[in-house]
């Protein structure tokens, strides 16, 4: 999808991050994960600026509207939970 990936106990988490959309999207070794009952909660950091954003399933990916500062260098730090358990927690530095 043209994201960052990160991987956790064999699962990539591709991180897909515009202006106005956060993605993120669950495969196991390609396959598509199903993300019903999964959400994220993703704290964007570019330089002294934070930001925590709750990703929501919306079809094939958890998925956030609205207005983000994603510049390059920008470390991103995701909280994967399934009914309301950590699975993940991965990071990334935007390119």
């Amino acid at each position: 999808h043209g994201g960052v990936v990160a991987q956790s106990k064999d699962i990539d988490y591709e991180l897909v991050a515009s202006a106005d959309k956060l993605q993120l999207h669950v495969r196991d070794h390609g396959k598509p994960v199903d993300v019903a009952g999964m959400t994220a909660k993703v704290t964007l950091l570019a330089g002294t600026d934070k930001q925590e954003v709750e990703l929501k399933p919306s079809g094939a990916a958890l998925e956030a509207a609205g207005s983000f500062k994603v510049g390059s260098g920008t470390k991103v730090v995701a909280a994967v939970s399934k009914a309301g358990k950590s699975v993940a927690s991965v990071r990334y530095t935007l390119k």
